[in-house]
């Protein structure tokens, strides 16, 4: 296929699938498997044939008109609380993964943790008809309020698959991490490395993955030993950590004492805290998170957490999404216990 040839199919205008498919010798229907992400599998040399032509003409697919043909687009929504937060970037980067494998388009939206815009943020995806929306964003104890209940039927009626990470509502399929067990788990093996006293920093009562991550790390620690914790609550970013650590810090925390971020991002922000006190973590004050994030592991002292595979959590999310044979994998979804510099044996 020559440049001159393909100048001479090129309209004017706006290019169409049909020029695409003329330049480069093959159906429509095959130009149309092999740009618009059809399970029917399309031959390498003909989609490589395609894809050329579609570059070199300029064509970018017309999302209104395959939703208006099939009912959706070829979008995966994803509604996440904080994109700047490394949890829901690992999430994002999972749902990505699949869609770049089915050629679909991952469109991202914040909710910052706001009840209303979120379900604003549901009505205004509603209108690009999604293949399937993933809600990835914090959830409350009291679950999804009546009026995204609402939203949610009405994407689902239009043919998009909801997929809620927690429980969900409806016609939603969901995916439930154990936080309970794995909190549980860290209560426990901290005790078994001699520690009694505990701090726990959460987000404010009532977030669901916070009051259960508080819940399981009390059960464990007090199961094994230690002495109910002290509980300070603000949310879930670095800031929220900070405050809520110089509080506690304020209030007197003894040597020895171990102190449990509800996540990786809290934990780190209650480090910073330390430092600015005058505390050292680990040898002085033990230190805990959740999640496992990258930073965890570069900060000094490295950082004890607990283990969620977030990027197969948002790998599994996109498969829930668009697989209409799917079904949960929980062995996949594993968490485990890390126990790392800054929470050093005590004797």
């Amino acid at each position: 296929m020559t440049d001159r040839t393909l100048r001479r199919v090129a309209p004017s205008g706006a290019v169409t699938l049909d020029d695409v498919a003329r330049a480069a010798g093959v159906s429509l229907a095959t130009a149309s498997r092999a740009l618009n992400g059809s399970t029917r599998k399309v031959a390498d040399s003909y989609r490589e044939r395609v894809e050329e032509a579609a570059a070199r003409l300029g064509y970018s697919a017309n999302l209104s008109a395959q939703a208006t043909a099939r009912g959706t687009s070829a979008i995966i929504a994803l509604l996440v609380a904080d994109i700047a937060d490394p949890y829901f970037g690992l999430i994002a980067s999972g749902v990505a993964r699949g869609a770049d494998e089915a050629g679909l388009v991952v469109t991202v939206a914040i909710t910052e943790r706001d009840p209303e815009r979120e379900v604003r943020l549901v009505r205004a995806l509603r209108g690009q008809r999604p293949r399937g929306l993933i809600l990835a964003a914090s959830r409350t104890t009291a679950g999804p309020s009546a009026e995204l209940t609402r939203e949610l039927e009405l994407l689902s009626g239009m043919g998009g698959q909801v997929v809620a990470l927690g429980k969900g509502a409806g016609d939603v399929r969901s995916l439930v991490l154990d936080n309970r067990s794995g909190a549980e788990a860290l209560g426990r093996a901290l005790v078994e490395r001699g520690y009694r006293q505990a701090v726990v920093l959460a987000a404010e009562e009532g977030t669901a993955t916070s009051d259960t991550r508080l819940d399981g790390f009390t059960a464990g620690f007090t199961a094994a030993g230690g002495s109910a914790p002290r509980v300070y609550r603000g949310g879930f970013t670095r800031e929220a950590g900070y405050e809520a650590m110089t509080r506690a810090l304020a209030d007197g925390i003894e040597p020895g004492t171990v102190v449990f971020g509800i996540s990786d991002v809290v934990a780190i922000g209650a480090l910073t805290a330390m430092r600015a006190a005058g505390r050292t973590a680990g040898e002085d004050i033990a230190l805990a998170g959740f999640d496992d994030i990258p930073t965890g592991r570069d900060v000094t002292p490295a950082l004890t957490t607990v283990r969620v595979p977030l990027e197969e959590v948002g790998y599994q999310a996109f498969r829930a999404a668009t697989d209409a044979e799917w079904e949960p994998h929980p062995d996949d979804l594993r968490l485990e216990v890390l126990l790392r510099e800054s929470t050093p044996p005590r004797a």
